[in-house]
């Protein structure tokens, strides 16, 4: 590996984040000189970004940090296709109306990350519908299609895991090689972009969009890939028991944010540390030191770091100091999540595997009643054994009722 002299390169390379480079040397170059442009595609399939996502935008908010340009491009016409990559099956495909909706919620989640304006080094955000939607078939056909051969196609690691277990690999998925590839070379043209990021299971699309660029326009292009995370027990980034970690506060509150990065299994402290917060290098090393009871404090300091970058620092003080409330004094919280139920339902009384369920703490009544049996549900602190128990206003404490599934997830009962 070579000695960067990019101070962009620099720090990916201490915090771990790289994985695949291509042109090494002259990206590096590139990075150290002027105003660098480049990109990351998200496709719109949810309206909101989860932390398996936080990556990629944590390599746009550290690249313009150092005086690069990123570029946020929302996926409005490859969410069409759908990105077929390490899927074992096709994803459904959405409507346009679906798509559009999904944008605008997605578009909440980069304003805490990136700054947007006119500025040399300000974010853009740009959708590839305004291109890919007025693309003709038979002009895609021989513009871009001529430079892509069925030979390389195949030998991509998901095209060749489907043909190999004889499950469908439709023409449709087979053209997002070439969409992802002319939005390097539209991105290019329309706004001087040279680099994508991705996450390495991206390897192959980005590959061709940077040959693309060079085979039509003769320019330079580059790609940067990241490590794939998965936590030291094998769990998908930003998946928990209870669903994804998504990044609007409408999904996860402030305080389960905060709460997912205080969860963090010990041997993930130290990578999720560089990959996810702005500490220094020194902070970082001086907190993955932590040995024993102490790496708690690195967790706390994880927690507050993630959350305030998303959220803000008010947000991630009150996340905290209703931890605290909760583990240490066995308190309430008004900073807890809270679910408000009709006044008339908790008047006649409210199943607490109803009030479990509303809190989303549960998926369902019947999940919830399960946990009843198992000893992992209290209200306000007080272990219930019932699968039919109910709460009622009689049960309220300073208007609300505290629900807690297991010692670590907790929310608030309303009404409202």
């Amino acid at each position: 590996m070579i000695q960067y002299k990019s101070e962009f390169l620099r720090e990916l390379s201490w915090r771990g984040f790289i994985k695949q480079v291509t042109h090494e040397a002259e990206l590096d170059a590139y990075c150290a000189s002027g105003t660098p442009v480049a990109y990351i595609g998200f496709d719109a399939t949810a309206d909101s970004l989860h932390v398996g996502s936080l990556l990629q935008i944590m390599m746009l908010r550290i690249f313009q940090r150092h005086g690069g340009k990123p570029v946020a491009l929302m996926g409005g016409g490859t969410t069409k296709i759908g990105d077929p990559t390490d899927k074992e099956k096709s994803r459904p495909l959405l409507t346009s109306a679906q798509i559009d909706t999904n944008i605008a919620g997605i578009k909440r989640a980069f304003a805490p990350f990136l700054k947007f304006g006119d500025g040399a080094s300000d974010a853009i955000m740009v959708n590839n519908a305004d291109w890919l939607d007025k693309l003709g078939y038979i002009q895609l056909l021989r513009e871009i299609g001529i430079h892509f051969t069925i030979n390389t196609m195949v030998k991509q690691d998901t095209v060749a895991r489907r043909l190999e277990a004889e499950q469908p690999y439709t023409f449709l998925e087979f053209n997002y090689l070439l969409m992802q590839s002319y939005d390097f070379l539209e991105l290019f043209k329309r706004h001087g972009c040279r680099i994508q990021f991705g996450g390495s299971d991206q390897w192959g699309n980005i590959l061709g969009g940077v040959d693309l660029v060079h085979k039509v326009e003769g320019g330079k292009a580059f790609g940067l890939t990241a490590h794939l995370i998965t936590t030291a027990s094998g769990g998908k980034m930003g998946k928990t028991a209870d669903g994804a970690v998504w990044l609007n506060a409408d999904k996860r509150s402030p305080y389960e944010y905060w709460q997912f990065w205080r969860n963090t299994e010990d041997a993930d402290v130290a990578r999720f540390l560089r990959f996810f917060t702005d500490l220094s290098q020194d902070e970082i090393i001086r907190l993955e030191a932590l040995k024993g009871a102490e790496i708690n404090d690195a967790k706390v300091a994880l927690a507050n770091a993630a959350t305030s970058l998303l959220h803000g620092d008010a947000a991630a003080k009150e996340a905290e100091a209703a931890a605290k409330a909760v583990f240490s004094a066995g308190a309430s919280s008004d900073s807890l999540p809270t679910a408000l139920v009709p006044q008339a339902e908790l008047d006649a009384g409210l199943l607490v595997a109803a009030a479990c369920t509303a809190a989303g703490l549960s998926k369902s009544n019947g999940e919830a009643r399960r946990l009843i049996e198992q000893g992992a549900i209290k209200v306000n602190d007080e272990l219930v054994s019932d699968p039919n128990a109910k709460v009622s206003p009689a049960d309220l404490q300073n208007g609300a009722i505290k629900i807690s599934a297991g010692k670590k997830r907790h929310a608030l009962i309303k009404a409202g």
